[in-house]
């Protein structure tokens, strides 16, 4: 399959929407076509067609991803699932719901996944306890 510039510059624009315009670059520096394949099918064609929204589209990859337990790309997932609007609990409760079909393994890959993306980017957990082994002082 061929991607032209119109189809790759949709896909750069869904990206940036995503704030994603970054990623990818391993498959860039190995080769130019997978990129654009990358670039231009999956996020100027797939993440843009009508009938989901893109907050949509990303609820659904995320499940995806837990459910598969993916090993890279979920992090990048976990970041553009914020920035379309997907809060905190959402997320928690894609994970929760998943993992009680995909499995418990499943359900700890994500939480570790996750939790790396949160300390990353210094991202507050709403509710969260300081210290999870310290009893609630209550």
């Amino acid at each position: 399959m061929k991607v032209d510039d119109e189809m790759f510059r949709k896909g750069m624009e869904q990206l940036k929407l995503m704030g994603r315009e970054s990623t990818m670059m391993d498959q860039k520096a190995l080769s130019e076509d997978l990129y654009r394949l990358s670039v231009g099918f999956l996020f100027g064609e797939m993440w843009r067609r009508p009938h989901l929204s893109l907050r949509d589209r990303q609820l659904i990859t995320l499940a995806a991803n837990v459910a598969l337990a993916r090993p890279t790309g979920s992090h990048n997932h976990y970041r553009s699932a914020r920035r379309v609007g997907l809060s905190h609990e959402e997320i928690m409760e894609v994970i929760m719901h998943v993992g009680m079909y995909s499995g418990w393994p499943c359900m700890s890959h994500a939480v570790r996944q996750y939790t790396e993306v949160i300390e990353q980017d210094g991202l507050s957990v709403p509710g969260a306890a300081s210290d999870p082994a310290e009893p609630d002082p209550a």
